[in-house]
């Protein structure tokens, strides 16, 4: 079977390094908030290209943290999308807030800025644009949109690891920016992380304390906070993999062209770049207006195709009939009906794109099934 994502074999890829940070981690004796977790905070922000990292237990935490930093509590509202996974939601909901949904650009996948003045009320609080599959939203008419009604903006960069926009990295747009370090992601952990950057220094500030019981020394809460910590282990495998990370990403995009070309012609949807944009392809999402038969097909040819997200959070039973002022998602749900994720990751082998390719070739041609 070629796997959709394969972890464990970026894991082998740098193992040596890997055991060896793990090693000291062990050898030093301290787990938690210590010399790893300082040093990749600084080294992923400076990476982003932003003063401060805070890291967390993971890409929820750091979303649902960035909205606590920012005042965002019981009966505000945020702007986002269905077409994403349930994680930026769920973390919107932590915060006592309601997720207000707008449709996406139907091109990129995205949240359209178009349509975010008329979703704006006046217990509207943030907008939380997502950078999905490895592609960038338009960040500046959402920029425009928020500085126009005083709106924070917090950037869902979980799948976006060094995308670009307008020569910008990712994460340095809104006020604050929220990564996951899953296994899977373009930077991804041996387990659960992430981290939130911003560079506002007061913002990053009030972040460390909440991340912590709110302490501003230790035992002493001077404000209400909770737990949710990026360890010494995490941290320090996490180190090992940024070195790598761009030429990991480079590797994407070399995979992702070899698709383009070898699908063009066919009756699918191949996924689209912006001009001032670089796509990491966190995911490689094509379109079919026969999605479940051909994913059936590629399953049975070894293929591990699969539907990221096969259910937009709106039409999911702990959401559904929640959609807020009476909006349509058109875009999203047609979407949600054709996508297909075909593997990609930066192990993956020329000879098995070829496989993946061929089959599908072979299933267009009404060949074999």
């Amino acid at each position: 079977m070629i796997l959709c994502s394969n972890p464990r074999a970026q894991y082998l890829a740098h193992k040596e390094d890997i055991n060896q940070a793990i090693q000291r981690v062990l050898d030093r004796g301290w787990y938690i908030l210590g010399e790893e977790v300082a040093a990749f905070e600084n080294e992923f922000a400076s990476y982003i290209g932003v003063s401060h990292g805070v890291g967390v237990g993971s890409g929820t935490e750091a979303i649902h943290l960035a909205l606590s930093v920012c005042g965002i509590g019981a009966g505000d509202e945020v702007i986002t999308v269905s077409n994403t996974a349930v994680a930026t939601v769920a973390a919107i909901e932590l915060t006592g807030a309601v997720p207000v949904f707008v449709d996406i650009d139907p091109a990129y996948y995205a949240l359209d800025p178009a349509r975010i003045e008329r979703a704006i009320s006046k217990r509207t609080k943030a907008i939380l644009p997502v950078h999905l599959f490895g592609h960038p939203a338009d960040m500046e008419p959402i920029m425009e949109a928020a500085q126009k009604n005083g709106l924070r903006v917090i950037e869902d960069c979980a799948q976006a690891h060094g995308a670009t926009y307008r020569g910008s990295r990712v994460g340095c747009f809104g006020d604050l920016a929220c990564f996951s370090f899953y296994p899977t992601k373009n930077l991804g952990a041996l387990g659960d992380g992430g981290i939130v950057v911003t560079n506002n220094e007061s913002l990053a500030q009030r972040a460390r304390h909440l991340r912590e019981y709110g302490w501003s020394e230790r035992y002493v809460s001077s404000m209400p906070g909770w737990n949710t910590r990026l360890d010494e282990v995490q941290a320090a495998i996490l180190r090992v993999k940024l070195r790598h990370l761009d030429e990991d990403n480079a590797r994407r995009i070399h995979l992702a062209a070899a698709y383009r070309q070898t699908l063009e012609g066919l009756n699918i949807r191949v996924p689209l770049c912006r001009e001032n944009a670089t796509h990491v392809y966190h995911l490689y999402v094509i379109r079919s207006p026969r999605r479940d038969d051909l994913l059936r097909f590629l399953r049975g040819k070894g293929i591990g195709a699969a539907i990221h997200y096969p259910v937009p959070i709106h039409l999911q039973p702990a959401y559904r009939g929640r959609i807020h002022r009476g909006d349509s998602l058109p875009e999203t749900e047609q979407a949600a009906g054709e996508i297909i994720s075909l593997p990609i990751y930066p192990e993956l082998h020329d000879d098995q794109l070829k496989h993946i390719v061929n089959a599908i070739h072979t299933y267009e041609a009404g060949d074999d099934h």
